[in-house]
């Protein structure tokens, strides 16, 4: 009997492992062992190690697209709603480190049609944060707020590659400080 959860078991190995030696230095065979498999019994699920790394990507690109779409459908404030999108960018690469270190270092190892696929998707979910921006700060021309949300979201993403030592309530705390001064935004973030 297959193990249902075994698409994701194959998904973390492969996150963990790419993390930590990058994209070619691992083998279907690596990412199988670590998933408790053997590296054969992934071609069940993938046909190859990038179709592996495309359903990570798939995956991640789309659950932050998901939490996006809720939070524009449930909070009515536009303020509350930059804070949320804050929020899940910085829960994303705190809590997900491996996968966004991942997904910024080997992106171009995907086929091109895949990454352009996934480079549209990331496009969308930089989109909401621009009209939210624009609607919030009628100071700013759409270039402006464009600029400052890529600016927010390096800002956010920039603690991927070093260790700060900092608890992950104080990195969160500091992450979401900086997106929210990149953006203009006055004051604390309001929950």
């Amino acid at each position: 009997m297959r193990d249902p959860e075994r698409k994701s078991k194959i998904l973390g190995a492969a996150a963990d492992l790419v993390a930590r030696n990058g994209f070619h230095a691992v083998s279907m065979a690596d990412i199988g062992g670590a998933a408790g498999i053997t590296g054969s019994g992934i071609y069940r699920h993938f046909p190859s190690k990038s179709a592996v790394l495309v359903a990570l990507f798939d995956h991640a690109i789309d659950e932050l697209l998901r939490d996006e779409e809720q939070i524009v459908e449930a909070v009515g404030e536009l303020g509350g709603m930059l804070d949320q999108l804050i929020a899940g960018q910085v829960e994303f690469v705190v809590a997900q480190r491996e996968l966004a270190q991942v997904y910024h270092n080997e992106i171009h190892n995907l086929p091109a049609a895949d990454q352009r696929r996934l480079r549209r998707k990331q496009r969308m979910y930089v989109e909401e944060w621009v009209h939210v921006l624009d609607e919030l700060r009628t100071d700013l021309t759409d270039a402006d707020a464009r600029a400052l949300v890529h600016a927010a979201i390096g800002a956010i993403q920039s603690t991927l590659f070093h260790n700060s030592g900092l608890p992950g309530g104080r990195l969160r705390e500091l992450l979401t400080a900086a997106a929210r001064a990149v953006l203009g935004l006055p004051g604390h973030v309001t929950r």
